[in-house]
């Protein structure tokens, strides 16, 4: 006889994982489907601020976490920079231990009624009442919805992870650099390990150390001496490791995508970056993608359910549908006002124009800085 499953999650990232996770909880089982063949960490960290922490300790796991990360001084709300292969594997250990498919790639989706059937590479195919995409900025699903493509932000990143074996004596604070055309940021994880990232406006003429360690790091470091960055910072950057990707380009979705476009259609949808690839400005991107497991997990799992008012009666793929709209509904408001407000954050910051930098330096910064931090207080909510 042949298998459906209930749910089907395309992509084991921070967004996929902890939308199983926050379906788990409720009772609702899925299956997540990664292309990979382990778990993989995009990036090394990123920074976790008080919105992301709320929705981490509705699914459970907050606590855990905290113990292995550092809060750090100053910011006001709680922040800390969170290791993503850490909180991958917090995630993971926590579902059934059948909910992730790795080697699982999604090369297809096609309709079979209110069925929805996908081939993957190997020549397989899976039916399910409802599939959500958590499958990044080159999502599958949200292609099949209709979404564009993300646009290339005009500018581009690099990062890196330092480990110190006894100690990196640094504060345990947020220092953000700022420089002509560049914008970076360092922060401890831990006692023991750094994390840094380096945001430039970029032309053609990178091309040649776009994947190139060796003149990249040069590049930053250079850029870093220029703008007078304390040589201990430059020190980090000089014994990091800056892992597969070196270097990949800022792309974003044009917020106004989130309000015109279909985010669901039916019992198909889509979360994180999938949705809403944003420039890092706000620091928001990984937090937004926790807020949209969970409140996707609550909007699925009670449709699935149904309540006490007889709902479980109503069709499934009619309560589907209505739950994945109630998700849209609650979230693309919130994601459109980071989506929106990183990418001119970013466009000030990292302009060339010197009246630009003047104004930034003389009058924006405070207002940015407050904008960034109102942000941080969002609660999604339980699950």
């Amino acid at each position: 006889m042949e298998t459906i499953e209930d749910v089907i999650i395309v992509g084991a990232g921070l967004c996929g994982l902890a939308t199983a996770l926050g379906l788990h909880r409720k009772g609702v089982k899925s299956v997540v489907l990664e292309s990979s063949e382990v778990l993989r960490a995009a990036g090394f960290a990123f920074s976790t601020w008080t919105n992301a922490w709320k929705a981490l300790e509705a699914l459970g796991i907050a606590d855990e976490l905290r113990q292995h990360h550092l809060r750090l001084e100053g910011e006001g709300p709680e922040m800390r920079c969170v290791r993503r292969d850490l909180l991958l594997e917090t995630l993971a250990k926590e579902l059934p231990s059948d909910t992730i498919r790795y080697s699982s790639k999604v090369v297809l989706i096609e309709e079979s009624g209110n069925l929805k059937v996908l081939h993957l590479s190997n020549g397989s195919t899976l039916k399910t009442k409802v599939l959500i995409g958590c499958d990044g900025v080159s999502s599958v699903v949200s292609k099949w919805l209709g979404l564009k493509k993300p646009s290339f932000a005009g500018r581009s990143a690099t990062r890196g992870f330092t480990e110190f074996p006894d100690g990196h004596g640094f504060n345990p604070e947020f220092v953000q650099l700022f420089g002509q055309g560049f914008r970076a940021g360092i922060m401890p994880c831990d006692e023991k390990s750094m994390y840094w990232y380096f945001n430039w406006s970029s032309s053609s003429k990178d091309k040649e150390m776009e994947k190139d360690a060796t003149k990249m790091r040069q590049f930053v470091i250079t850029k870093m001496q220029e703008a007078n960055v304390p040589h201990n910072f430059i020190q980090l950057i000089e014994k990091s490791d800056m892992g597969d990707s070196v270097s990949f380009p800022l792309k974003f979705r044009w917020p106004w995508e989130l309000l015109w476009r279909n985010i669901c259609k039916g019992n198909v949808t889509v979360a994180g970056d999938a949705l809403h690839p944003m420039t890092p400005e706000l620091g928001q991107g990984g937090c937004a993608a926790l807020e949209d497991a969970v409140v996707l997990a609550r909007c699925l799992a009670q449709a699935l359910k149904g309540n006490d008012n007889g709902d479980a009666k109503e069709d499934e793929y009619v309560r589907v549908k209505s739950g994945l709209e109630n998700y849209v509904a609650e979230r693309k408001w919130r994601d459109f006002d980071l989506v929106f407000t990183s990418y001119v954050f970013g466009s000030i910051q990292q302009g060339d124009n010197a009246f630009t930098r003047f104004l930034t330096e003389k009058m924006l910064v405070g207002i940015m800085a407050r904008t960034k931090i109102k942000k941080t207080y969002y609660d999604c909510g339980k699950l």
